[in-house]
Formats: C-alpha cells, sequence, structure tokens
C-alpha cells in the first residue's frame, strides 16, 4: 500500500516506499496458538513450465527486503548474474522490530535450561523447544497456501537461516531432508544444542541411500565469527566436514567464510551467494573454488 503524508516542518508530501511485487499477509497455525507475517516476493516474469523455484525464508522482519531486492535485480539477467527469477517467501512476526523473542520458541528443538550456553545478560532464555510445530506449520499450512497462490516448482524448494534459523535449518535437514532439496544455514547456532546435530548427523549418515535425490546444503559464517567463545566457524566447519564425506550419496555441500564479516554484517553478502548457490540457471550450483 502506498499512503500519502505530510511533512509539517516542511509542507511537503511524501510516498511510503514498497517493493514492487511484494505483498504481506497474516497466517496462524492450525490450532491458533501461533501467528505470523508472511512476506511475498514474486518475479515479475511468467513462471517456467515447472514453476517458480522458491525460498523459504525465515527472520523475515530482517532480511526479506534485502534478499527480495537482490532476486529482483539479479534475477533480470540470469546469463551473467547466476540467478533466475523466484518465489520468496518470508516468514516473520507481527513487530516492527527486525526480531522477534519468539524465534527462540520457533528454531528451537526441546533441551533443558541446563544444557543451554549460559545468554549474555544472564537472564533465562525465552521459551524454546517449539521447532517441531513450526516445521509443521511450513510443511502442512504454510506450502499449501503458497502453492495455491503461486505456481512453484516442488523440485526446487531452498529454506534460508541464519544464526538460531541456521539452527533450525539444519535441524529440519537432519531429521527431514526430503522437505526441500536446497538447505542454507547462515552462521548457525550449533552450539545451542550441539549433542542433537552430532547425534542426527550420524544417524542422516547412516539413512541415506546412494540413488536418492541430491540434498544441498550451503554452511556460511563471517569471519570476525571464529573469535567468538560459541565456536561458530569451527563448528559450522565441523558439520561440513563431515558432511561433504556423504558425497558419492548425493549430498552436495559448501562452506563459505565471507572475509571482514561478523554476525550480522554478514547478511547481505550472504544472502547474494546464497542466491547464486540456490538459484542457478542450471541447479544448486556447488563453487570448485
Amino acid at each position: 500500500m502506498i499512503e500519502k503524508n505530510t511533512d509539517g516542518a516542511k509542507g511537503g508530501t511524501y510516498n511510503a516506499f514498497t517493493i514492487p511485487g511484494t505483498e504481506v499477509r497474516k497466517m496462524s497455525s492450525r490450532n491458533g496458538s501461533r501467528g505470523y507475517q508472511i512476506f511475498i516476493s514474486k518475479p515479475s516474469t511468467e513462471p517456467p513450465p515447472s514453476g517458480y523455484p522458491v525460498i523459504y525464508l525465515l527472520d523475515a522482519n530482517s532480511i526479506f527486503g534485502t534478499m527480495s531486492e537482490a532476486v529482483r535485480v539479479q534475477g533480470r539477467r540470469p546469463e551473467k548474474t547466476g540467478v533466475i527469477p523466484a518465489v520468496i517467501v518470508g516468514i516473520g512476526y507481527d513487530t516492527t522490530e527486525p526480531f522477534s523473542s519468539a524465534r527462540h520458541r520457533d528454531f528451537t528443538m526441546p533441551t533443558s535450561y541446563t544444557e543451554l550456553p549460559v545468554r549474555p545478560d544472564g537472564k533465562e532464555w525465552p521459551e524454546h523447544g517449539g521447532a517441531g510445530d513450526f516445521l509443521r506449520f511450513i510443511e502442512e499450512d504454510l506450502k499449501p497456501e503458497i502453492e495455491q497462490d503461486y505456481e512453484i516448482d516442488r523440485n526446487r524448494q531452498t529454506i534460508f537461516g541464519h544464526s538460531l534459523g541456521g539452527l533450525f535449518v539444519l535441524q529440519v535437514l537432519l531429521t527431514k531432508p526430503d522437505a526441500f532439496q536446497t538447505y542454507i544455514a547462515g552462521s548457525p547456532s550449533i552450539h545451542w544444542n550441539k549433542p542433537f546435530i552430532e547425534k542426527e548427523a550420524e544417524r542422516f549418515a547412516s539413512c541415506l541411500k546412494k540413488n536418492e535425490q541430491p540434498v544441498n546444503i550451503l554452511l556460511a559464517a563471517g569471519e570476525l565469527e571464529k573469535h567468538h567463545k560459541c565456536r561458530m566457524n569451527d563448528n559450522a566447519k565441523e558439520l561440513y566436514e563431515r558432511l561433504s564425506a556423504l558425497a558419492e550419496k548425493g549430498v552436495r555441500t559448501e562452506f563459505c567464510e565471507f572475509s571482514g564479516e561478523g554476525h550480522i554484517s554478514v547478511l547481505p553478502v550472504l544472502v547474494s551467494r546464497a542466491l547464486r548457490f540456490a538459484l542457478h540457471p542450471d541447479g544448486p550450483h556447488i563453487s570448485m573454488s
């Protein structure tokens, strides 16, 4: 919606900026206990015969604008950028802030408070452990609505998350790998529940069959994050090495460490790299460099 406003000091008018091709809608989980703000970006071009690729984006309040504009600009020249047009579905919350405390509930698996890392401010962590319900919302409520309203290629579905959102991405990958074809975990908070990730990674490896559909994984972090006591980069690299050993079983994995970037500043460069990874004209693209 475009709104006209009057600046009393200058006596002028101006229009609110709206990203072309986007909309925002509200959705609730089936039991009505959880509400979400869903940000959607649709390409201006006609869909290919198979439908548009789709990226499901966590923490949409903070990063939807960056990703939707990047796809809108880069998707105009796929032969130059390595990015084809796609539908972006951002999952956010009813807030004007970039992050909501509800993300702790939605992005984490159940664990006891005694196992959690100490919070920087010394306070108790917000409600957590609802990742199973959140995934059901995505699979049973959100995806069917998006697929009803937009032409979607179900063989080119990506999920993108950063920090605790990156942890959620890995939890989905390791427990329900057929939910998406491409998984992008930026600065994943593996330290939040590392025993669970290690256990599920072992089970994931043992359950894979050689001829299953390939799974594409991008793990990434900012260079400056390696100095943090949570060992963000080391944990991500360890998981990358573990998953890289599964290449013959169709697991295609890449790790990127972005020079000079920290936990938050990494987001714009991660988005750009993630788009080339997930939306390459020839399919998810693993760099050989």
